[in-house]
């Protein structure tokens, strides 16, 4: 079952909408290819000294006089942080849905679903030139903690950051699944400066962007100009404009996958009308690669 965008507006209740959205995704997955306690192995492998029992298949053993381990979730969870956008520029709203509002059913499902795999979650939050942040736990209480900061999210100013991102994402004793949710809009570099860094530190991540649907085919009836959510600058539209427009948005998101193809991180861009499915797919393949 997928849910289009609109209707997730009519739920009100951040955990509910992430739990159905989830459900309904996983009602339609290969479940075997996904780990995790009640769902199918992944494979086999000897028993070491140390090894939880609990995992031991004695039905392996009466067979083969051998002990062996089911490899479940258990043993692969990972730490999983979420990286959200909230400059004015998220804001945008194409007439049914705001980015930000999109951003938040995303992040808030992906983390269910990341939390329900054994993994730590956390939550980065850019806003109005600064950072909130929750480390990564795995913890009910603590998954709540992140529902409340998103519910709580307002867009502002700009996507400026606190410069640090080595000391903020450095020294943990593991690799994170880094998954970051932005429009990818940036007055310089302030977004590619924070993408080279997290690609150093050897993280593994993946980059969501999100555009609306009036972005994307220049759709912008009844409008003469528009005006910069971040900068307030001006800027007048015709019929002449969307050719050239259409022109250069291919470019850059062209440019965009080639950058991000040479940083190593994987790229994917959304429109806000499309159901979150596409979305989750792909972060439980990035999930599930190289841990």
């Amino acid at each position: 079952m997928t849910l289009d965008p609109k209707i997730l507006l009519t739920i009100k209740n951040l955990p509910l909408l992430a739990k159905t959205v989830v459900d309904g995704f996983m009602n339609g997955f290969n479940k075997s290819t996904v780990k995790g306690p009640g769902l199918e192995f992944s494979q086999y492998r000897s028993y070491q000294p140390g090894d939880d029992l609990r995992w031991m298949d004695w039905r392996m053993y009466a067979r083969s006089d051998r002990y062996y381990i089911r490899e479940s979730e258990v043993e692969t969870s990972i730490s999983v942080k979420f990286l959200v956008d909230a400059s004015a520029s998220m804001n945008h709203n194409d007439g049914t849905i705001s980015k930000i509002d999109y951003a938040r059913y995303l992040t808030a499902s992906l983390a269910y679903l990341a939390n329900s795999q054994g993994d730590a979650v956390g939550l980065a939050l850019f806003n109005d030139g600064g950072l909130q942040a929750l480390d990564s736990r795995y913890d009910p209480q603590h998954l709540q903690r992140l529902y409340y900061q998103l519910e709580q999210l307002k867009p502002a100013g700009s996507f400026t950051g606190p410069g640090h991102y080595k000391e903020l994402f450095s020294g943990r004793q593991r690799r994170e699944l880094l998954v970051f949710v932005t429009d990818m809009y940036e007055a310089g570099n302030e977004i590619s400066h924070l993408l080279n860094t997290l690609s150093a530190l050897r993280h593994e991540v993946i980059v969501f962007h999100l555009m609306g649907e009036d972005e994307l085919n220049f759709d912008f009836k009844g409008y003469s100009s528009l005006q910069d959510m971040e900068t307030g600058e001006i800027i007048a539209i015709n019929t002449q404009t969307k050719k050239q427009y259409q022109e250069k948005l291919a470019a850059h998101l062209s440019r965009l996958k080639k950058e991000m193809l040479e940083k190593h991180i994987t790229y994917r861009m959304l429109s806000t009308a499309e159901p979150l499915d596409k979305a989750l797919r792909d972060f439980l393949v990035q999930r599930n690669k190289g841990y």
